[in-house]
């Protein structure tokens, strides 16, 4: 259990947070989960007006406050559009840590978190081992998009249409680089993400061949941990501290300008939760981090505002290709990035951008979300999967592997064979078509 100063800490900061809603409603316009279930408790206003008793709610129902307080996606869809400019983000994530605080870890979570995800060689390695014998628990779901399902009944992968895990991880096909700036005179530090090095590390090389493209120097050192927010969003600050000392540690033995990444919410948890949560480092520490966050950038806004994208001039026999393009809520609606994924979809000629209907409606996913509501998320899901199908497109495309891993499973199980994309792979291969 925290300690009871660090509690009230806490306590005091969603105080001040919740004087600032005004409770006129405005979040129910836009919150998905609302608009799938109708229930006041869902919408932020409702969990608001709950927190606003949570001293004598821990005492009366700290189970109830928690379970009512997780049924959230952290989308940042209330936050975005507040008229009163509050934080429902951070909010949300300092009362969970406050309950967390007060009732502790389920087992099951301390094992994940603290025993596994907090240890990245620990991490790295049972992945590793689930890699090999995936085969044994996973078939074929759809041959045509690359997806897999349970093989025996699963109560976490029943129903569910995944993407395997890949038989190598990134850190295992290139665990190292420190390269001196090129022509574009910048050096970045490269932060993979999990998902990314797992599931999908064909976006890190090309990343990697981008950024080389460019004449961009790349410092990616070994040993990187998760960005932390599985574990902040189940109000473990415990895991949340270790792992972001531990990314501050091996990040700070090279000088670089900037931090890229490909994935919209490590770069929203690094840029925006990990200041957020600095407040009681020590000044050392707490400088560090607001330092490597100032830093901190999606790599299609890096890409599109610090070294410019590569011209091609349009070939009119050239069929392109429709693509249509999600935007992750941490990247629109937390970071306020949306032009520039486009830009390199746009910049392949090979494609023709065709938006789809509310392109930044939540896809339903939200980490922590998709485990404990599945049936929730599905239907959220299916409502951005009808957005998809109506842009006519070939390929979906979007700057957050999370969202990606929802597409595969709603086309999936719809047996749709649209591709799904991350823009930088679009980027990648017009440069590999087109390398003077």
């Amino acid at each position: 259990m925290s300690s009871i100063k660090e509690l009230t800490r806490l306590m005091q900061e969603l105080d001040d947070q919740l004087r600032v809603c005004m409770r006129c409603g405005m979040c129910q316009a836009v919150c998905p989960l609302f608009l799938e279930t109708g229930l006041e408790s869902d919408v932020a206003r409702g969990k608001l007006a709950l927190l606003d008793g949570l001293v004598q709610q821990l005492f009366k129902d700290p189970k109830g406050v928690n379970d009512r307080l997780n049924k959230c996606l952290l989308c940042g869809s209330c936050a975005a559009n507040c008229p009163s400019g509050v934080n429902v983000l951070e909010v949300f994530i300092k009362a969970r840590a406050i309950l967390t605080g007060f009732m502790g870890l389920s087992p099951a979570k301390k094992v994940i978190l603290r025993g596994v995800l907090s240890h990245p060689v620990i991490f790295d390695s049972m992945v590793a081992w689930g890699s090999k014998f995936q085969k044994i628990f996973t078939r074929p779901a759809s041959e045509n998009i690359g997806t897999s399902c349970a093989r025996l009944v699963s109560p976490l992968l029943r129903n569910r249409h995944f993407k395997r895990l890949a038989p190598v991880p990134f850190h295992r096909m290139i665990p190292y680089l420190n390269t001196e700036r090129g022509r574009s005179g910048i050096k970045v530090a490269l932060y993979v993400g999990c998902l990314i090095d797992k599931i999908f590390p064909d976006i890190a090389r090309d990343v990697i061949d981008v950024l080389n493209y460019h004449g961009v120097g790349i410092f990616m050192p070994e040993g990187q941990g998760c960005c932390g927010i599985p574990a902040i969003s189940s109000g473990d600050t415990q895991t949340f501290n270790r792992l972001v000392r531990h990314n501050l540690e091996i990040f700070g033995a090279e000088k670089f300008d900037f931090l890229v990444t490909s994935c919209a919410t490590c770069t929203s948890t690094i840029k925006k939760i990990w200041p957020m949560m600095a407040d009681k480092d020590s000044g050392y520490v707490k400088s560090r981090i607001h330092i490597i966050a100032q830093k901190t950038m999606d790599i299609n806004q890096f890409l599109v505002s610090k070294v410019g994208l590569k011209n091609v001039k349009f070939n009119d026999r050239i069929d392109p290709v429709t693509a249509t393009y999600h935007d992750p809520c941490h990247l629109k609606k937390t970071l306020g990035v949306f032009a520039e994924p486009r830009s390199l979809i746009k910049a392949n000629p090979g494609y023709r951008l065709k938006e789809m209907p509310e392109s930044d409606r939540c896809c339903g996913l939200g980490g922590n979300f998709n485990l404990q509501y599945y049936e929730l998320s599905t239907n959220i899901g299916q409502l951005k999967l009808e957005n998809i199908t109506a842009s006519g497109c070939q390929v979906v495309a979007t700057g957050c592997p999370a969202c990606m891993l929802q597409f595969f499973d709603m086309l999936s199980k719809s047996g749709d064979t649209i591709r799904v994309k991350h823009p930088v792979e679009i980027y990648a291969e017009l440069l590999r078509k087109y390398p003077g």
